[in-house]
């Protein structure tokens, strides 16, 4: 049978130097996510826990995004969630993944890297495959600069 969809990842990633230890970091990122995903990512109109309790492995959120002018909707779940060191977080509806990792570099600075990867292409997205490629690029660097500029004002 055909394969509609192209099993390439397309991924993104960046990463730069904090000035603010892991845990603050850690905690910005990943304990209070519904809170900061949004300023980070004002793609994101809309977050939603969709379980009871704190952030943690296993976690179910659901988001209402707008990618240039286009508006969809997303459950994703968290599959990782180390304290001080990283939260990643896949699509349950979409095939994404975004992972956020966290390395001390001294106590007052740490470099985040964060990949995004678009896990599958459907048939219709084929052709912007480049676009599609260098979009993810650029928007996994703005993640990681509004990061920064956020943290930074804050600390």
């Amino acid at each position: 049978m055909f394969n509609l969809f192209n099993d390439t990842v397309v991924a993104g990633t960046a990463s730069t130097e904090i000035q603010c230890s892991n845990e603050k970091l850690f905690d910005f990122i990943g304990n209070q996510l519904l809170t900061n995903y949004p300023r980070w990512s004002p793609e994101v109109r809309e977050l939603e826990q969709l379980t009871t309790g704190s952030i943690t492995q296993g976690t179910l959120c659901r988001q209402v995004r707008v990618d240039q002018g286009n508006q969809s909707e997303s459950t994703f779940k968290v599959v990782i969630f180390n304290p001080t060191s990283r939260i990643c977080f896949e699509g349950v509806s979409n095939p994404f993944r975004c992972d956020y990792v966290l390395e001390a570099t001294d106590q007052n600075a740490t470099r985040i890297s964060f990949t995004f990867e678009l896990l599958r292409l459907e048939l219709h997205m084929r052709p912007f495959e480049k676009l599609i490629r260098f979009a993810v690029q650029d928007g996994s660097e703005r993640t990681v600069r509004n990061i920064r500029k956020l943290i930074e004002a804050e600390h």
